[in-house]
């Protein structure tokens, strides 16, 4: 369902998320935000997700909030609700989550930045890793490899905990090289854990959620819940497929609650959360972080990474005319989040990608319809910053290596007839060669095989 209200004097309130404005209420163009409608049905049209939850929110109010597609590719499927429909948000899960619960502490004096992360976690420990800071771990900058199939090791979410601990770091000293890992937002989550004395899920629930009124926002949602969240992995290696069960296997070996994944939720409950952060950490009276914190975490700290957040740089997905302190997520199903302070405004976009995508390059299209969304938001905006000159056109207007014509298919479209018959003719004067002399076959080897490298 589309919720632009066309009316500049009319204000309603979408479910419990946030007011409802007309875009020119808020100076913004309706004409402009509704290429958003053609970019994301084009990346349905080429397979690359079956439905989309997009919400688009400027001064407070949510001008755009649609849901597009289905929850599967089934002809029966439930149409997307951007006020009902489940997501699971994947590493979206790092900055709503984990990264919110460190901000939280940090605010309360309970940890320091440049705390070392062994002071909390004794068995994170050993050489080099003793030095590794809470800092280094939000910037990516620990040393820790991206990852590791814990999946494949652990019997139980306690063995899976003590093997993300145990991982030894790569590459070089703590601190001097960029290495995103979700191993890193998972200690994080224990540190979380250790720190507040409760569980990383219950800790959010009680100290963000609940006080914002995210009701639809959980890890491990009920099977209750199951009918209105959108599937993801067909074949998974748990061997059925996923429906209400968090799609990254390290997150479920971890017993479903990670710092890295796990999150679920809907596209209305996150813009109230991404107001709260574009409020300097307050919503509707309610304070869940303090502005210098909000501020401080959003901030770039090594190359493009600020504290657990990414900033826009014109790439991951941001697009191209974010302001200078844009920042935001993305998430592997096929989810972002950006917010741009200097606007006022943010744009979130929730898929399931990952569900049996029929697009050749699926994270091609959704890469370029992220981009592509936060670009139709800025460009809708009439009383913004002015923007550079450049192009203006939409990637999904061109679909760019979307689905990509197999090889021999794109030979012999654009191939000439005279290719053809030079072609011919070569392998007749290989066949006649092969039938002379052996010091002939050999140099006529030689070239064959010159020529497959």
């Amino acid at each position: 369902m589309l919720r632009v209200i066309l009316t500049a004097l009319t204000v309603t309130r979408a479910g419990d998320g946030l007011p409802v404005k007309s875009p020119m209420s808020v100076g913004m163009s309706s004409s402009r935000l509704a290429a958003i409608e053609r970019v994301v049905e084009r990346g349905i049209k080429a397979g690359g997700y079956p439905g989309a939850s997009v919400v688009v929110v400027r001064k407070g109010a949510a001008v755009f909030e649609q849901g597009f597609g289905k929850l599967s590719w089934s002809s029966n499927s439930t149409p997307v609700d951007a006020q009902r429909t489940i997501y699971d948000v994947a590493s979206l899960s790092k900055v709503v989550g984990t990264t919110t619960a460190i901000m939280i502490l940090y605010d309360e004096k309970k940890i320091g930045l440049d705390d070392p992360v062994v002071n909390y976690i004794p068995t994170f420990g050993g050489g080099d890793k003793d030095k590794v800071t809470i800092r280094q771990l939000l910037t990516h900058t620990s040393g820790l490899p991206a990852g590791r199939d814990i999946w494949r090791i652990a019997q139980t979410p306690l063995e899976a905990r003590a093997l993300v601990l145990s991982t030894p770091l790569e590459g070089r000293r703590p601190g001097a090289q960029y290495i995103y890992s979700d191993l890193g937002a998972d200690i994080l989550g224990l540190l979380v854990e250790v720190v507040a004395a409760e569980p990383l899920d219950k800790f959010l629930t009680r100290r963000v959620f609940e006080p914002l009124g995210m009701n639809e926002t959980m890890y491990r949602p009920a099977d209750s819940l199951r009918y209105r969240i959108a599937p993801t992995e067909v074949t998974p290696p748990r061997g059925y497929p996923l429906q209400g069960e968090v799609h990254d296997e390290n997150a479920y070996a971890l017993g479903g609650v990670a710092g890295h994944a796990g999150l679920f939720s809907t596209a209305a409950d996150l813009s109230v959360f991404a107001q709260m952060m574009l409020n300097g950490g307050e919503y509707n009276g309610v304070q869940i972080i303090s502005k210098p914190t909000v501020e401080l975490f959003t901030s770039r700290a090594f190359g493009h990474r600020a504290l657990g957040w990414d900033t826009a740089e014109g790439d991951y997905g941001s697009g191209r005319f974010l302001g200078p302190t844009a920042y935001g997520h993305t998430g592997f199903t096929g989810t972002s989040m950006w917010i741009d302070p200097e606007r006022e405004m943010f744009v979130i976009l929730l898929t399931n990608r990952v569900h049996a995508a029929r697009a050749l390059r699926p994270a091609k299209v959704i890469s370029d319809v992220r981009a592509d969304l936060s670009d139709a938001a800025v460009l809708s905006v009439l009383d913004g910053p002015k923007l550079a000159s450049g192009s203006r056109a939409f990637r999904a207007d061109r679909e760019v290596g979307w689905n990509p014509p197999p090889p021999r298919a794109s030979r012999r479209r654009h191939g000439s007839s005279r290719h053809h018959t030079i072609a011919s003719a070569t392998s007749k004067s290989r066949a006649s060669s092969a039938r002379k002399s052996s010091s002939s076959k050999k140099a006529t080897a030689k070239k064959s095989s010159k020529k497959s490298r």
